[in-house]
């Protein structure tokens, strides 16, 4: 089981093109810990942002009567990927991993593997 911090350096250090990372309370917005960013990406201000992205896909799940779990959510931008997965588990609950990509440097599919792998051994 890994403490925030070490799922956070293992965030930044399993994928090449990182460019930030953050664990987030999606049920209060806050960023447990983030570890990257610049003062282009605040990783604080996109944690909350995106706590509402979550609860706006929740809800329309809601709505739709869909019984599936999210995975992860993927917004793409013209040089990023922002990539968000919602850890599942007893000690995930409410809980997201997000992680900001240069788009030109990195792999999507070994951040999403990576992603899952800090999901399965996260512990709060």
């Amino acid at each position: 089981m890994a403490s925030v911090e070490v799922s956070l350096k293992e965030m930044m250090a399993g994928v090449e093109g990182v460019l930030g990372a953050a664990v987030v309370d999606y049920t209060s917005g806050m960023a447990l810990g983030t570890l990257g960013g610049s003062k282009d990406l605040d990783l604080t201000i996109a944690a909350a942002g995106n706590t509402d992205v979550i609860r706006a896909k929740v809800r329309t799940m809601e709505q739709l009567g869909l019984r599936d779990q999210i995975e992860d959510i993927l917004i793409t931008l013209d040089r990023q990927y922002h990539l968000i997965r919602l850890v599942t588990g007893r000690t995930g609950n409410g809980l997201f991993l997000y992680l900001v990509l240069d788009k030109a440097r990195s792999n999507l599919a070994m951040a999403r593997h990576q992603l899952k792998c800090v999901e399965g051994a996260i512990e709060i």
